[in-house]
């Protein structure tokens, strides 16, 4: 019965209403997510202080590393899921539930291990201050003990999405934003525990919330449940199942090395607030960028499985509604970053200098908004339909082709705006290649049929 659902409703209900139904829980999570991040640094900046604000910048390299073998394992599976469940094939789907679990489990082990022997090397690195690597050091300590959680919890909300079980996902999510938000005032200002009271409050929240997935995919009576004798890992399901994730996973890890040489160039022309602007600038943008991301997990299960069931036409209608989405969400950014950042500054703080540094950032940051929604949809989409190679030159091409050398340039010629111009400046061209490339492809398709990729 359950598959006859996910069938008719995948492959025959319309695009715009599906993509609706799919895509309004992830959005759902992925506000609530970004609305957290704003309320936790809003704690942190009024509890602890502007420096720890600064501190929690200096952790933004070490968390996309994490996020980037999260979405490696998760995003990765829950496409090649996707993509089996469009082929009917039901039992590989619980083998890539299991592998997938592993591959969690061992990822979680290693960033465990990077933090025992290097984290205060690698805070320094990333950009820490002997001002601000107290901070940082105290919140990674406690967020990597609870690592696996973590990399469990992000894995399996993926593969919730991909078995056609977004709204569990999204509860999985607000879960975690609903425990985090009330236990980072108790931590922080009751137990007096500081950054670390924020840390501590996230990893409870996960592993909560994991327990609750865990027993999901326990219950035999869904389409993919645990079973035994599919935990060991299989090389094909590893294979397909990270060529899928490599995208999403290389995208993290140039951001790590981006937010690396930005925060090291922010220290050097503007000093520990600059770097604390950052983090806000950051975790404003975050809101409408995850909203996209919201749209990408949505779109996702939906291209991959009509992919899978070979119905084009409806993986180009959700590519097209899934643009015009995007484009909306990261145009009321814009207008909002434009209009009014000293009421979006002076919600994290009430340090003089810090507002005028993130005030001026986000003004410039925000300028090429309403174009990024197209670029991040157009790449994924084209990880989506097996095209693994354009999906990471496109992730790829905004910060390793463009911003990185304009980081590293740009600051000569313009100070501390050099780094901020930088942003919008890689965008907008990143952008360009995008448009090029898409249209390109469907020109290709259009004429030639029959070179649509394989499964």
């Amino acid at each position: 019965m359950e598959k006859e659902r996910l069938t008719k409703e995948l492959e025959t209900e319309k695009i715009g209403k599906l993509l609706f139904r799919y895509a309004l829980p992830s959005i759902i999570s992925m506000t609530a997510t970004s609305i957290y991040n704003v309320i936790d640094s809003i704690f942190v900046g009024h509890g602890v202080g502007p420096l720890a604000l600064s501190g929690l910048a200096v952790t933004l390299p070490f968390m996309n590393i994490i996020i980037a073998f999260s979405t490696l394992i998760g995003v990765g599976t829950a496409t090649l899921m996707s993509m089996r469940l469009g082929q009917k094939d039901y039992d590989t789907t619980k083998m890539i539930l299991g592998n997938s679990t592993t591959l969690s489990i061992l990822a979680g082990l290693l960033m465990i291990l990077l933090g025992i022997f290097f984290l205060d090397p690698i805070l320094i690195f990333f950009g820490a201050s002997a001002n601000t690597l107290p901070y940082a050091h105290d919140f990674m300590t406690v967020y990597l003990a609870g690592n696996i959680f973590a990399q469990l919890f992000f894995s399996l909300n993926a593969l919730l999405r991909a078995t056609g079980a977004p709204k569990m996902a999204m509860i999985s999510i607000i879960g975690t934003v609903v425990i985090n938000t009330a236990l980072n005032p108790l931590f922080i200002f009751g137990l007096h525990m500081g950054i670390q009271g924020s840390a501590l409050a996230t990893v409870i929240s996960q592993a909560v919330m994991l327990i609750w997935q865990i027993r999901f995919f326990s219950n035999k009576k869904n389409i993919v449940h645990f079973q035994k004798g599919t935990f060991g890992l299989r090389r094909v399901i590893v294979r397909d199942g990270l060529s899928f994730g490599i995208s999403s996973f290389l995208m993290h890890i140039a951001s790590c090395i981006v937010v690396i040489i930005i925060n090291n160039g922010l220290s050097r022309y503007g000093g520990d607030m600059a770097v604390g602007a950052y983090g806000i600038v950051t975790r404003f943008s975050f809101i409408f960028g995850m909203l996209v991301i919201g749209l990408i997990q949505g779109m996702q299960p939906i291209a991959g499985y009509n992919y899978g069931a070979k119905l084009y036409p409806r993986v180009t209608q959700v590519l097209k509604v899934s643009i015009l989405w995007a484009t909306v969400a990261m145009c009321i950014g814009f207008f909002l970053g434009e209009l009014c950042p000293r009421a979006v500054t002076i919600m994290f703080t009430n340090d003089e200098e810090l507002i005028r540094q993130s005030v001026n950032g986000l003004r410039i940051v925000m300028v090429s908004a309403p174009i990024i929604g197209f670029q991040m949809i157009t790449s994924s989409f084209f990880n989506c339909i097996g095209m693994a190679k354009k999906a990471i030159f496109l992730t790829l091409s905004r910060q390793l082709i463009f911003l990185i050398p304009m980081l590293l340039i740009l600051p000569h010629f313009f100070g501390l705006n050099g780094i901020w111009i930088s942003q919008p400046a890689s965008d907008i061209l990143a952008t360009v290649i995008t448009g090029i490339l898409l249209w390109r492809q469907f020109s290709i398709f259009k004429h030639h049929p029959d070179k649509l990729p394989t499964a």
